[in-house]
C-alpha cells in the first residue's frame, strides 16, 4: 500500500495590504515530488512526522508536495490557482495512492471569494478526486479558522496541542499511525465538531498556562474514553478576515459519530463558560519597560503588535523608540531593514554612520528610528536550530544581517528578510549573548517562549499597535460570524 503527503502552509493575515505571491512561496519552501521527501527526511515538523510514522509499517510513503511560506497577507488568485495547479498535477503524477496524510494550516486565505476558504476548497477537491473510500487523514495548526469543507473531507483530523507549536512531529506520527490502523481495518475513524461563538484572544492562547490549560486538561481526561482516538482544540486564527474566525473543538472516536460529537460540545461548552477568561490582558509600552526594569534581567518583552508569526511587518519601532529615548537600559531588537543593512556593509565593521531603522513597511508600527550606530558586525544571516522550536523549523536565512549599537545602548540586528524570533540563533548566531541585556524584544506572542523563557526573568507581553495587535476588536472584520464574543455579547 501506498500513502500520498500534500502539505499547503500559510498564516494569511487579512490586515496587512501587501498581498502574498507565488514568489514569496517559491523563494522560501516550494517542493514538489520526491524533494519533499528529501528535505524534510529527519526533520521535526508534522510532514517529517509523516514520514516516520509510515516507516517500517509496510507502507511506502509518497512524498507529493509541500509550499509554504511566513505569515503574510492574503494569496492572490493567480497564487492560488498556480499553487493548486501544480498540487494535483503532482497527485496525478505519484500514481494511485490507498489514502493521502494531509497537512494544511487551517488559516490559508485567498483574497477572492473562491479562495477564502483556501483549505476546504483544496481538501474538497482532493476528496471529489479520490472519491469517498480513500481515507484522507488531516493535521492542522491550532491557528486554524476550522470550515464545515475542511472536515467533510477527511476522515480524522488532528491539532498540534502546544502553543509555542512543539508537538509538530509529534501530531504527524500519531495522524500517520492512524492512517496505518485504517488501512489495516482495525479502526473506523468518526470526527465531530462544535463551534462555540467564541474567538479567543491572541494573549491567551498559551496551551500550559490557564486560561488555556484547563480546557487542554479537560480533553486530555476525555482520551482515557474508550473508543476515542483523538481530539483537539482549535485556538483561531484571529487576523484572518473569514467566516470561520473564531475557535472550535474536534472530537475522532472509532465508528461513534454520537460520542463525537457529545464530546466535542463539552469541550465547547467549557470554552462558552469561561469565555472572559479568554479576553486578555493588555500591558502598554511604558508600563511594560517600567516593570522590565525593575527586574534583575535579561527580560523579554513581547512585542504583540508586531508579531512577525502573525504576518506582522517585522520593522515594529514602537518599544525600540521609547527604549531608546530613555537610554537607560542595554537592548537587543531584531528588525527586518534591507535597505539598513546594505548601508552598514558598506560603511564597513567599526564605522559609525547615520541610520533610518525599521518603520518602512506600513505605518501601522511606529515610525523609523533616526540614529548614530556602530556597525559591530556583518553576517550571512543563516544558521540551524537542534531543539524543538515552534514550527519545527531547523534552518534559518536572516538574509545579510548588520548588527548596530546606539549611543544609548541599543543593540539592532538588522536583517534583509523578516525572520520569526522562534531561536534564539537570532541573537547567537550573529555573536551576541542573551545573557549581556538588561531588555530583549522578541517580536511575537508565544511562538517565541521555548527559545528566549529558559535565558529571560520575566516574559512580558506588550499590547503594541499593529496589523496582529492583541485586541482583535480594534479590526473592522467583514466576514466574520455573528454574534462572536467578545465582540458581541452571547
Amino acid at each position: 500500500m501506498r500513502v500520498g503527503i500534500v502539505s499547503l502552509m500559510h498564516e494569511s493575515n487579512s490586515f496587512i495590504s501587501t498581498p502574498t505571491t507565488l514568489e514569496m512561496f517559491k523563494s522560501s519552501r516550494y517542493l514538489r515530488g520526491s524533494e519533499v521527501g528529501k528535505f524534510f527526511s529527519g526533520g521535526l515538523n508534522e510532514v517529517a512526522g509523516f514520514l516516520d510514522g509510515l516507516e517500517g509499517t509496510g507502507i511506502e510513503a509518497v512524498p507529493i508536495f509541500y509550499a509554504g511560506t511566513a505569515p503574510s497577507g492574503e494569496i492572490t488568485e493567480d497564487t492560488c490557482d498556480a499553487l493548486i495547479e501544480a498540487m494535483f498535477e503532482e497527485i496525478e503524477r505519484a500514481g494511485p495512492v490507498d489514502g493521502f496524510l494531509a497537512a494544511p494550516h487551517g488559516a490559508n486565505v485567498g483574497e477572492t471569494e473562491e479562495y477564502r476558504d483556501l483549505d476546504g476548497h483544496w481538501l474538497i477537491r482532493l476528496r471529489a478526486m479520490v472519491g469517498e473510500k480513500l481515507p484522507i487523514v488531516c493535521t492542522l495548526d491550532p491557528h486554524t479558522n476550522l470550515s464545515k469543507r475542511m472536515l467533510d473531507a477527511c476522515n480524522a483530523t488532528i491539532a498540534y496541542r502546544s502553543n509555542p507549536h512543539l508537538d509538530q512531529k509529534a501530531v504527524g506520527t500519531a495522524a500517520a499511525k492512524l492512517m496505518v490502523k485504517i488501512l489495516k481495518r482495525k479502526v473506523k475513524p468518526t470526527q465531530a465538531a462544535a463551534f462555540p461563538p467564541i474567538a479567543i484572544n491572541i494573549e491567551r492562547q498559551r496551551t500550559t498556562t490557564p486560561p488555556c490549560l484547563p480546557l487542554y486538561q479537560l480533553a486530555d481526561g476525555m482520551l482515557n474514553r474508550e473508543k476515542v482516538l483523538s481530539n483537539s482544540i482549535i485556538l483561531g486564527f484571529p487576523y484572518s478576515d473569514v467566516k470561520e474566525m473564531g475557535s472550535s473543538t474536534i472530537v475522532v472516536t472509532d465508528n461513534d459519530p454520537g460520542l463525537a460529537q457529545k464530546l466535542a460540545d463539552e469541550l465547547a461548552e467549557h470554552l462558552l463558560e469561561h469565555r472572559r477568561e479568554f479576553v486578555g490582558e493588555f500591558i502598554d509600552i511604558e508600563t511594560a519597560i517600567d516593570r522590565a526594569m525593575e527586574i534583575e534581567g535579561p527580560v523579554c518583552l513581547l512585542d504583540m503588535g508586531d508579531n512577525v508569526g502573525g504576518g506582522s511587518a517585522a520593522d515594529g519601532t514602537l518599544i525600540v523608540r521609547e527604549l531608546h529615548r530613555r537610554g537607560n537600559a542595554r537592548s537587543f531588537v531584531c528588525l527586518f531593514d534591507a535597505e539598513s543593512v546594505t548601508k552598514a556593509a558598506a560603511a564597513g565593521v567599526g564605522s559609525e554612520l547615520e541610520l533610518v531603522m525599521g518603520g518602512k513597511t506600513d505605518d501601522l508600527h511606529g515610525a523609523p528610528l533616526e540614529a548614530s550606530v556602530l556597525v559591530l558586525s556583518i553576517h550571512d544571516g543563516k544558521f540551524r536550530e537542534s531543539e524543538i522550536r515552534h514550527g519545527g523549523q531547523t534552518q534559518f536565512d536572516m538574509g545579510t544581517t548588520a548588527v548596530v549599537r546606539t549611543r544609548t545602548g541599543v543593540t539592532i540586528s538588522l536583517t534583509t528578510r523578516r525572520t520569526v524570533p522562534v531561536s534564539l540563533g537570532v541573537m547567537t548566531s550573529v555573536g551576541l549573548d542573551p545573557a549581556d541585556f538588561d531588555i530583549i524584544i522578541a517580536k511575537g506572542v508565544h511562538s517565541p517562549v521555548a527559545a528566549y523563557e529558559p535565558v529571560c526573568a520575566e516574559l512580558i507581553r506588550v499590547d503594541t499597535s499593529g496589523a496582529t495587535t492583541a485586541d482583535m476588536r480594534n479590526f473592522k472584520f467583514k466576514h466574520r460570524r455573528k454574534p462572536l464574543f467578545p465582540f458581541e455579547e452571547i
